[in-house]
């Protein structure tokens, strides 16, 4: 793993106060003088990293932490932990399985222990962009909260409203919420953010990709200006850039990771094949063994190809926003138990799924943009594990797509494959289906319904909430689902 130093942007003095500076602490206002440095990539002392306990976590967590399993940190919470302890403002890059979760969540609960929430006023804040991870999240967290009694709660879209009511009149630590459905609870009066001190944004470039940065705006306008903020982000630039001039003093940088994301322990392939045989070069890659996840375009593309795959004896689930939330859960969960190898999605699970041992991802329509193919292709090779990246190309694409990955600082392998070819076989592990369809079980009415709004007001949107500023960005982006225990490998 590549550990790193710690490096602060450069700022110089201006007279005019930083756009909703507000309250914030009586410092000189400032304006970073270049960008973030994306090129630089931090560097630990040399030697083992230390311990938690030499970073100086509670006794209580570091119990925690062994019966979870997690005897030592990753080096972007070995880098991250003391400045955030400390209370700085933080901007963390590092890409997904990087321990992200843990860097900033420790940090967090260390922050509120020995607190007390008041009904409706939660004292930390964790925002992402979509359901499954902020669910995922809490999963994570959860054992560390309970561990210094406190409460840790989500707030996103696809869930009932009115048991999130319940929960933040109880009292709330430590809140996760998705930014349209947080913004829904603002605007009904049922979440006051005026005592959230601490505040960490996970996913940063992903929310700014997904449209959400003027709800993201209005809720830190919300939160006390003399807060902390810890910022964490596989990218530095852009929006995000513009979000950390406004809403973060004095950052400290942290890097554990090149401005690409890419991984070295991952294999990126382009697979040249003809539009007659992708469909049957799709159904021998889906009959590999180990957890593989499809991505296409659209919703509807998701349901017939996972279909087809069932039809022809692959074990495939399909994943959109347009499914209710007991449906995603549902089938996240077969995903990460094993149950069911193969997950057939669009790009909302690119941007909020963490499972651990998924060894192939295909593109089976390529990416819209480099950072869609990052997002898509930092499924596989998590926390150190390696993987395989595969991008089925048709001959009218190929010009495209070169380009597209040239554009995400790849550089990957091609060759040339029809159904049954070795090379496609050595690549990929693909082999000819049983041909047994796969028969879905019924699903009860209850559990369909499971996954509205729970009597949440449905003029605000429920599933993103269009947030009390502007309007809804996408009705499928702000969702999220998920189950499983917190495991090692599994600190995002």
């Amino acid at each position: 793993m590549s550990q790193g130093r710690s490096e602060r942007p450069q700022f110089r003095k201006t007279r005019s106060r930083r756009p909703g500076q507000g309250n914030r602490r009586p410092a000189p206002s400032v304006e970073l003088t270049t960008s973030i440095p994306d090129h630089v990539e931090s560097t630990m002392p040399e030697g083992p990293l230390p311990s938690f306990a030499e970073l100086g976590l509670a006794d209580e967590l570091l119990r925690a932490l062994e019966q979870a399993g997690i005897t030592e940190p990753f080096p972007i919470q070995a880098a991250t932990l003391p400045d955030a302890m400390a209370g700085r403002d933080l901007l963390g890059r590092g890409q997904t399985g990087s321990g992200k979760t843990l860097a900033f969540g420790l940090a967090l609960l260390s922050r509120l222990a020995g607190g007390r929430a008041k009904p409706l006023k939660p004292r930390a804040l964790v925002l992402v962009p979509t359901r499954e991870l902020a669910m995922q999240v809490e999963e994570a967290l959860n054992p560390f909260a309970r561990s210094l009694g406190l409460w840790c709660r989500t707030v996103v879209g696809g869930t009932s409203f009115p048991r999130q009511i319940d929960a933040l009149r109880r009292g709330v630590d430590l809140l996760i919420a998705t930014p349209g459905r947080l913004s829904d609870h603002v605007r009904q009066g049922t979440a006051d953010l005026s005592e959230v001190m601490f505040t960490a944004l996970d996913e940063a470039d992903q929310m700014a990709d997904m449209g959400f940065m003027p709800q993201v705006r209005a809720i830190l306008d919300l939160t006390p200006q003399d807060g902390q903020r810890l910022l964490f982000s596989a990218t530095l630039d852009g929006d995000v850039d513009k979000l950390v001039r406004q809403y973060l003093h004095d950052p400290v940088v942290h890097s554990v990771s090149p401005p690409t994301g890419s991984v070295t322990t991952m294999e990126h392939h382009l697979l040249f094949v003809s539009a007659e045989d992708k469909q049957n070069v799709v159904t021998e890659v889906a009959a590999r063994e180990g957890r593989t996840i499809m991505f296409v375009r659209t919703k509807h593309h998701v349901d017939r190809l996972a279909k087809k795959l069932r039809s022809m004896g692959v074990h495939a689930g399909a994943l959109h926003g347009g499914k209710a939330q007991s449906a995603r859960t549902r089938v996240l969960g077969q995903f990460r138990e094993g149950t069911m190898p193969v997950l057939v999605a669009t790009d909302v699970a690119a941007r909020g799924i963490h499972v651990d041992d998924v060894s192939l991802v295909v593109h089976v329509d390529p990416p819209a943009d480099p950072k869609d193919y990052l997002h898509r292709a930092g499924r596989t090779a998590r926390a150190g594990q390696s993987g395989t990246v595969v991008t089925l190309v048709t001959h009218d694409q190929r010009r495209a797509v070169q380009g597209l990955t040239a554009r995400a600082g790849i550089r990957p392998a091609s060759a040339k494959v029809r159904p049954g070819d070795e090379e496609l076989v050595r690549i990929t592990g693909a082999r000819v289906p049983s041909g047994i369809p796969i028969v879905e079980p019924e699903i009860p009415v209850r559990a369909r319904r499971g996954g509205g709004g729970g009597g949440g007001p449905r003029r605000s949107g429920g599933a993103g909430g269009g947030g009390f500023r502007g309007g809804r960005p996408d009705r499928d982006r702000d969702r999220g689902g998920g189950t499983g225990r917190p495991r090692r490998v599994a600190q995002h």
